[in-house]
């Protein structure tokens, strides 16, 4: 099975490590000193999972043409998908299975829009990895869990035989009906953890050693679940309660790839996070004072 992996930052590397460990065909597309570095050293991993040094990877800076992929994984920032959809309309693939592995929920929006909703697949990456300044893969923690899906629930026969090899090769790629809650109930988490981890410059767990920081970060997450709701998303439980129990067991120095990203001064996803949020409770007539606080606080910075 040949799977193309777009963007080679946390979980993109993750994936492709394991993946290739596991001889899926994997090729990748990286760009600048990524690239290089890349080129000329290979892909290594650092996690508590097993450690991977890859030698040898398939890298380009762009997809390359006349080959067909069965799985495309995007896992580049949002502020960038519009260049992978873009990109992947000029080299013509219409066949592969595309994977957007982004917060937030734009990126599935984006292809229902391009490509129409039979493509309608989503994808959610539960982990904490990050490209450090050795450009090594650091994964924290041991939380590692990736599901996939369509967004009506559609079955795809190449998709459940990519999550059952997986499967059977301990990679944890779930197969979800349920994808489209899936993707809210992260959303919920990250909104406020991107956010929150930015505004202070605080770990996850020094947010939750403070009162105040820890009722901010859990309206937060109250503010989104209240946003789902008027996309008629149905959980099973309550999503806020789930992530505040999932939250004790985090590691304490845990933070956003937002966070990272401002400390290096790169590019941030807040308009597609707490942006997003604001705009359509907005629309909703919904509060959502702690979003508010979060845009304009990171904006002063």
């Amino acid at each position: 099975m040949r799977v193309l992996i777009y963007g080679v930052g946390g979980v993109g590397g993750f994936l492709g490590a394991h993946l290739q460990k596991a001889n899926f065909d994997v090729t990748y597309v990286a760009r600048g000193k990524r690239l290089e570095f890349l080129k000329s050293n290979g892909l290594i991993l650092k996690s508590k999972l097993g450690n991977e040094e890859l030698n040898s990877i398939k890298v380009f800076d762009s997809i390359p043409e006349k080959n067909n992929f069965d799985i495309i994984i995007s896992t580049v920032k949002l502020y960038d998908f519009d260049n992978f959809i873009f990109e992947i309309k000029k080299v013509g693939i219409r066949n592969s299975i595309l994977l957007p592995f982004q917060n937030g929920i734009y990126s599935e929006q984006k292809i229902v829009k391009d490509f129409g909703n039979l493509n309608a697949y989503g994808a959610v990456a539960q982990i904490s990895s990050f490209v450090d300044k050795n450009q090594q893969i650091i994964h924290k923690g041991i939380l590692a869990s990736f599901f996939v899906g369509h967004m009506q629930r559609k079955n795809n026969k190449i998709l459940k035989s990519f999550c059952k090899k997986c499967e059977s090769l301990n990679i944890n790629i779930q197969l979800k009906e349920n994808i489209k809650e899936k993707i809210w109930e992260k959303f919920i988490f990250l909104s406020a953890y991107s956010g929150i981890t930015t505004l202070t410059k605080k770990t996850i767990g020094q947010i939750f050693d403070n009162r105040e920081l820890k009722e901010k970060f859990t309206i937060a997450m109250v503010e989104t679940y209240n946003l789902a709701k008027n996309f008629h998303v149905n959980f099973r439980s309550d999503p806020v309660e789930y992530w505040l129990e999932k939250i004790k067991k985090m590691p304490y120095d845990m933070t956003s790839s937002m966070y990272i990203d401002y400390k290096n001064k790169k590019k941030l996803e807040l308009r597609w996070l707490s942006g997003f949020i604001v705009k359509h409770s907005s629309e909703f007539k919904i509060d959502c004072k702690i979003h508010k606080e979060i845009i304009n606080g990171i904006r002063v910075k």
